[in-house]
């Protein structure tokens, strides 16, 4: 049976008081959203795991998420975390966060910090070491600002796992192409960094069809192969943009037959170890 996993959603619950983003405005998901609300999606894909993903800078969510995949009857099969990396102590938080197997990777959120370099700052260079130390992945939450630092950070580590998630988010809905084509495919060049197809649906317009979303995969295919894809959901931000299974269903029909077993699951299995 092919392993199909979503390599990229959420959960979280307003009273945590951490997502400091999530405000009434977005009301399609301005509401607790668990488990239990995922798994008829889920199902109806036929996946059987999932990767959950921090959607707060805090420690305190990356321990609620470690502790929702550990409930979860195997669902969630690791656990994309944060942690403060220009904190002096930031190794040892990092080797804290580790000893939960669940923890797979962290994830700052780059694309809200107002230096599209910060990156690149030294001050952070004992995080990426101890991210090596404990065989965890970096999860490059970009937009197309944040690409060409990201390469110059790609140089810098060689050995370090990264995945590019939701493609950098490219203005789908203007049309925009330059320079996020160009960037991408210089992240791509390596030949070792992943790329999710994930969070594209957000990008376009309200009333997007799957063919206004073709040029953008067809490019992360042509850059990245189906052997560095893998496939999130964006779940529950994608209800902003018609929901897990339109967005699946659009998936479908844009991702090659033959790289389907590789984009849907096998990638995530293989970057992650899942």
């Amino acid at each position: 049976m092919t392993t199909r996993i979503d390599a990229h959603h959420h959960v979280w619950t307003l009273a945590r008081g951490d997502y400091g983003w999530l405000t009434p405005a977005l009301a399609p998901i301005h509401r607790d959203f668990g488990l239990a609300d995922l798994r008829p999606h889920v199902a109806r894909a036929g996946i059987t795991g999932t990767v959950l993903v921090q959607a707060a800078p805090t420690e305190a969510e990356t321990r609620f998420m470690l502790e929702v995949a550990a409930a979860s009857g195997g669902l969630v099969k690791g656990v994309v975390g944060w942690t403060d990396f220009a904190a002096a102590d930031a190794p040892a938080r990092i080797a804290a966060l580790a000893q939960d197997r669940l923890l797979k990777g962290l994830r700052p959120m780059l694309q809200d910090l107002p230096d599209p370099a910060w990156v690149l700052d030294r001050r952070l260079d004992p995080a990426f070491r101890a991210l090596l130390a404990h065989g965890l992945r970096f999860d490059a939450l970009v937009k197309p600002p944040n690409l060409k630092p990201l390469r110059t950070l790609l140089d810098r580590w060689p050995d370090l796992p990264v995945v590019v998630d939701h493609g950098a988010k490219p203005g789908i809905a203007a049309g925009e192409w330059e320079p996020w084509a160009s960037d991408i495919r210089a992240i791509a060049a390596d030949g070792r960094t992943f790329c999710k197809v994930s969070g594209l649906a957000t990008e376009a317009k309200a009333d997007w069809r799957a063919d206004d979303l073709r040029g953008y995969v067809d490019h992360l295919l042509a850059c990245f192969g189906p052997a560095r894809l893998m496939w999130g959901s964006d779940w529950p931000v994608v209800n902003l943009a018609g929901g897990y299974d339109r967005w699946w269903d659009a998936a479908a029909a844009l991702l090659p037959e033959a790289g389907k077993p590789a984009i849907l699951g096998g990638n995530a299995v293989r970057f992650y170890g899942l």
